[in-house]
């Protein structure tokens, strides 16, 4: 039986993620972070570079006068931002191909997972009113810990997956008696070892609990808020998985039904926009 460390020990022998993401991530966590340290590890990567002018210089921000430099993106775009198109380049490439014969697919997560993302920002900027970035970051990286099974694992993950039904309970479950572990807990790790903040790495580590205390408000609650909504719109994880959705968050969704009957119709268009915008493929 694995634990969730020895999963992740393995997952990073591998060097799957790029090294410049995992160093970009770790620096902008860190209180003294200055631009020009950023802007020598980007230019480690020519791809990221493209991808950050690209993104600065896009409609979304309306520049008066194009951004021609690595420091001059960074300071419009903010450093949370910079942190989410980080994540998101380093895991596109690792969300494309190893899907396990029909029970698991690696594209169907990337789907869910960034449309769980979308909706996560949008529920923390419309329904509570605050900045959305970590929400954003969490909902993306929520089920990654799938990934470093699938990977790592493949044999065991199959068993747990083609054993999930809507009616075994949360797939955590599963994997634990499978696997020894499961992938809210290594998602945790990789999330600490990012130096990703606090209230993202609980998300990820709590987001399939049913707690009988969580603000609604909260990065926690707001997830799982955002992947019972995208559960509703057949972007599930796996075929027929249900979300899990705490009972001070089912209180608080009942009070602003119609709040969140707004988003739901807005969601589609915000994804595009996403897509658009950061290049996450939702389709």
């Amino acid at each position: 039986m694995a634990t969730a460390q020895e999963l992740l020990k393995r997952f990073q022998a591998l060097k799957t993620l790029p090294h410049v993401a995992i160093r970009l991530s770790r620096v902008i966590s860190e209180d003294k972070c200055a631009v020009k340290d950023l802007e020598e590890i980007i230019r480690l990567d020519p791809t990221l570079v493209l991808r950050l002018l690209r993104l600065v210089n896009s409609p979304y921000y309306a520049l008066s006068e194009k951004a021609n430099s690595i420091s001059r993106a960074v300071i419009f775009i903010g450093m949370k931002n910079l942190r989410n198109m980080v994540v998101i380049e380093a895991l596109k490439d690792i969300f494309k191909k190893g899907d396990l014969e029909g029970v698991f697919s690696r594209h169907h997560l990337w789907l869910h997972c960034a449309a769980v993302s979308i909706c996560s920002q949008m529920i923390s900027e419309r329904i509570f009113g605050q900045m959305g970035e970590d929400a954003f970051l969490c909902g993306i990286l929520h089920d990654i810990g799938m990934i470093v099974a699938a990977q790592v694992t493949p044999d065991l993950f199959f068993q747990a997956c083609q054993a999930y039904t809507p009616d075994a309970g949360p797939l955590t479950h599963l994997e634990n008696e499978i696997i020894g572990t499961d992938h809210s807990k290594v998602g945790y790790l990789l999330a600490a070892d990012w130096k990703l903040p606090l209230a993202v790495r609980e998300g990820i580590r709590d987001h399939h609990k049913a707690l009988a205390t969580v603000s609604p408000d909260s990065v926690t609650g707001t997830l799982q808020l955002a992947e019972y909504m995208v559960s509703r719109i057949n972007y599930a994880a796996l075929p027929g998985m249900t979300a899990t959705l705490s009972p001070p968050l089912i209180t608080h969704i009942h009070d602003n039904l119609e709040e969140y009957k707004t988003l739901a119709r807005d969601l589609p268009d915000e994804m595009v926009k996403a897509r658009d915008l950061y290049a996450v493929p939702v389709e």
